[in-house]
């Protein structure tokens, strides 16, 4: 569970499906649909699968179509304590996919909450195609939340981006960047098993942003936060 506000606090609470709760708890669900969107092998369906809590493909494939998976992740309001089970739709297509069908881009961008751009460290070309991507996708979408996700983090000794990199695209597109590993989750004594809490730690600061992101922006949608492009000098 993370507790929304200032300082995210990440809990061991990584769900596939809607837990069972006792008939006194009742709390709300708050429902987001996600487009994941990158170049061809940058590890779109790898994070998805380890924000699930599901196997990560050892070998690249790319993604025929498109892939829905649902995860749940309940937080609670610093405000007013109140907890909600945020219920977050990832949808993720092959790179292939959305060039051969015209189709496939306006139904992933349709009534989407968020836009997460992912780019390896191990490639260039990914990080270089960045503001494309964010002009092509999220262009025409300026009330969707936009964060951006390094992957194979892991494999940072051979990166192909710097940090300087990093910094320089900070300061222009004033994005939230967060980094990830794209290793398989360790797994328990049995050798088969993955340690579902090992894997939390390594994604909860993803859940994380993105609940913090969804509802702040929820909350400026509904008035009840100033918005901050209505403040920006002209």
């Amino acid at each position: 569970m993370c507790h929304l506000g200032p300082h995210p606090r990440p809990r061991a609470a990584g769900l596939l499906e809607r837990p069972v709760l006792p008939p006194p708890v009742a709390i709300d669900t708050a429902s987001y649909k996600i487009f994941v969107s990158g170049k061809s092998g940058v590890g779109k369906t790898a994070l998805v699968a380890k924000l699930a809590g599901l196997e990560v493909p050892v070998v690249h494939h790319e993604t025929t179509g498109i892939q829905t998976t649902v995860v749940f992740w309940p937080a609670k309001l610093q405000a007013s304590e109140r907890v909600v089970m945020f219920r977050f739709e990832f949808w993720d297509c092959g790179e292939s996919a959305l060039k051969k069908f015209d189709h496939m881009l306006p139904a992933c961008k349709e009534n989407t909450d968020a836009f997460l751009f992912l780019f390896s460290f191990t490639d260039r070309a990914s990080f270089e195609d960045l503001p494309g991507q964010l002009a092509r996708i999220a262009g025409e979408a300026p009330g969707v939340v936009r964060m951006v996700i390094g992957s194979k983090f892991d494999q940072y000794m051979h990166t192909d981006v710097p940090e300087r990199d990093l910094k320089a695209f900070r300061q222009a597109w004033d994005l939230p960047l967060l980094r990830v590993k794209s290793v398989p989750g360790r797994r328990l004594a049995d050798g088969r098993t993955l340690d579902g809490r090992a894997g939390l730690a390594d994604v909860a600061h993803v859940l994380n942003g993105l609940a913090e992101q969804l509802w702040h922006q929820d909350q400026v949608t509904a008035g009840l936060l100033p918005n901050p492009s209505e403040n920006a000098p002209a």
